[in-house]
């Protein structure tokens, strides 16, 4: 009787999941349909900018990209985490509180470490 009940509570997900592939499915096949398959040699080259690669592709990037990459990941986490700690504030109470304060203070010391490492400065 319990599983029965749960299997009609996952029923709509199993059917929006069913529809969501399919139509995924027939736009993919639509595409390979109506569109233009004849590939030239200017297509299947490497890259199709329209000039040939000038460098090797395995040169070292600046260590700026890397900052712009933990700032994003800082902020993705402060988003991520916040949203749900706002709803559930109440029922967390002080301990919850003061957690997020930690969490938010271990945020701000790697925002200000990118910030003296000049990530945040684009010349």
């Amino acid at each position: 009787m319990a599983s029965e009940q749960l299997l009609s509570e996952y029923f709509p997900i199993f059917v929006f999941l069913v529809i969501a592939g399919g139509l995924s499915l027939m736009m993919v096949v639509a595409s390979f349909i109506a569109g233009r398959q004849k590939p030239d040699p200017e297509k299947l080259a490497a890259y199709e900018c329209g000039f040939d690669a000038f460098s090797d592709a395995r040169n070292k990037f600046e260590v700026r990209f890397y900052l712009v990459a933990i700032l994003f990941i800082i902020f993705d986490l402060e988003i991520a985490f916040l949203f749900p700690w706002a709803i559930s504030l109440g029922d967390i109470g002080l301990f919850g509180f003061w957690s997020m304060m930690m969490f938010l203070g271990i945020l701000t010391v790697g925002f200000v470490y990118e910030w003296k490492k000049g990530a945040l400065d684009w010349e």
